[in-house]
């Protein structure tokens, strides 16, 4: 019986002709065309849930303007909303099977929307899918609507939908990193510039660090995710307006700012909306930021977890698993490289989605398609690896306090705690004597009888090496 089922078809027209439609499919012709040509990549519509949810609110705050005006009839109002809220219950999200990079600047996205709600609403009213006199994909779903202007929507919704998901993720990560700032907080260690023995601090302020750059990247994501609750719905095709009545753009909008709870705003220039992606470049590059300031994290905690033995070794990392097939007892540093190859991913996409949007030409940029999968794709893979460097690297850190508290000792760095008080002349010879000769700073300092060691303990404190201090301290003589 299931083999018949899958065998039945339903014949299906359009502007090209007529073609088979699995009678299972709640799809119809056009889609089934942009599943024929676009064998692209291994990413369709169907893997980004909040896009087709934001795609049936689209349809929906249309469907609601339409009806206000006169323009649907209450049982077809009733079977559209109905259609896309079952949608947005998780349902019939198998019946988006395109791919997300696609020709003709997303016309095969909004209609495979527009087709499988029409064909569920046909369900509804008691009729046959295809049956489209009744309620149809084009005329009703979407009536007052282009691609060009329900589709950017769409994206704007979902990326908006995204994007709150997005920080709950990113803050969890930064509030792992303040956790570890606050254990860590007591530890003494050298600072480094350059990869060179910089001046003391605690790997408490090392982790804090982390924290803070990484927070100071939440204002420019929620800034640029602002921008996509502005939106172009009653442009159509170019930004005229065509096809869709007087005040349809306004009830549209005021239904989508109701049905989100969002202050959705209409574009004061449809025409120059409709061609520009310029919020979708805005996100990208401020995911791009935090990818290069996670970056730069992962690759700190590699150098500071480096070793066991012939490294830095301030910090262990947790083993998650062996690393080599030939080096018996070798832990690599599995989860932070993950997190740097999702960061060059992310960095790759700002690329095309910058390129994609300098494309744009005349009234349209027929390259939003890629730059939509590009975003949306770059958001969920953060996301990843965000939960994935918090549970599995983040939390599970310990530091060897002895080996930074030794690094501490043996530096020669610590002589610049002693420049306010002994000089950078004298800070300077101690320096190369230290180099030349092996000793110790502390050893040398009185050796010479520069300073007294009460003084000299005083200044090499931890707790006045890592802020700024005033110390009423005289050098014993001014120079060695």
């Amino acid at each position: 019986m299931k083999e018949e089922a899958l065998k039945k078809t339903r014949i299906e027209s359009d502007l090209i002709g007529s073609r088979e439609i699995p009678e299972n499919a709640m799809y119809g012709v056009q889609t089934l065309r942009g599943i024929e040509n676009f064998r692209i990549s291994k990413f369709h519509l169907n893997e980004y849930p909040l896009f087709i949810n934001a795609l049936a609110i689209t349809k929906m705050g249309a469907a609601i303007a339409n009806y206000e005006l006169g323009l649907l009839t209450e049982k077809q109002v009733d079977a559209i909303l109905k259609a896309c809220k079952e949608i947005l219950e998780g349902k019939h999200h198998e019946q988006f099977p395109v791919d997300m990079i696609q020709g003709g600047a997303g016309t095969t996205t909004n209609m495979n929307s527009n087709e499988v709600i029409a064909n569920r609403a046909l369900e509804l009213l008691g009729h046959k899918r295809g049956e489209y006199q009744y309620c149809s994909p084009n005329d009703h779903v979407n009536r007052s609507q282009s691609t060009n202007d329900a589709y950017p929507t769409a994206i704007h919704i979902g990326m908006y939908y995204t994007h709150l998901k997005l920080m709950k993720h990113f803050e969890e990560l930064i509030d792992a990193f303040r956790r570890k700032a606050e254990e860590f907080k007591h530890i003494i260690k050298m600072g480094r510039t350059q990869l060179e023995d910089a001046v003391p601090m605690t790997l408490g302020q090392t982790f804090n660090g982390f924290a803070s750059i990484l927070h100071d990247e939440i204002k420019n994501l929620n800034f640029a995710a602002g921008e996509f609750l502005t939106v172009n719905m009653g442009a159509t095709a170019i930004g005229t307006g065509i096809t869709a009545e007087p005040e349809y753009a306004e009830k549209c909008v005021k239904a989508l700012k109701e049905l989100t709870g969002w202050d959705i705003k209409l574009s004061d220039d449809l025409v120059g909306a409709t061609s520009d992606t310029s919020c979708l470049v805005g996100y990208s590059s401020a995911m791009r930021r935090v990818a290069v300031k996670m970056n730069k994290i992962c690759n700190d905690l590699r150098l500071l977890a480096s070793g066991p033995r012939c490294g830095l070794g301030e910090i262990n990392l947790p083993a998650m698993q062996p690393g080599s097939s030939i080096m018996p007892g070798k832990v690599n540093p599995v989860i932070p490289e993950v997190m740097n190859q999702i960061d060059y991913k992310v960095i790759g996409n700002d690329l095309c989605v910058a390129m994609s949007g300098e494309a744009a030409q005349m009234e349209l940029n027929a390259m939003e398609p890629v730059m939509a999968h590009c975003c949306f794709e770059s958001a969920d893979l953060l996301m990843n690896g965000f939960d994935t460097l918090r549970t599995l690297c983040i939390d599970g850190i310990t530091a060897n306090e002895d080996v930074c508290r030794r690094y501490v000792h043996d530096s020669i760095g610590v002589v610049t705690a002693l420049n306010p008080v002994i000089g950078y002349k004298n800070s300077t010879r101690i320096a190369k004597e230290a180099l030349e000769t092996g000793k110790g700073v502390y050893e040398l300092v009185l050796e010479h009888n520069i300073l007294s060691k009460e003084d000299l303990d005083t200044i090499l404190k931890p707790e006045n090496m890592i802020k700024p201090v005033k110390l009423d301290i005289k050098p014993n003589k001014p120079s060695v």
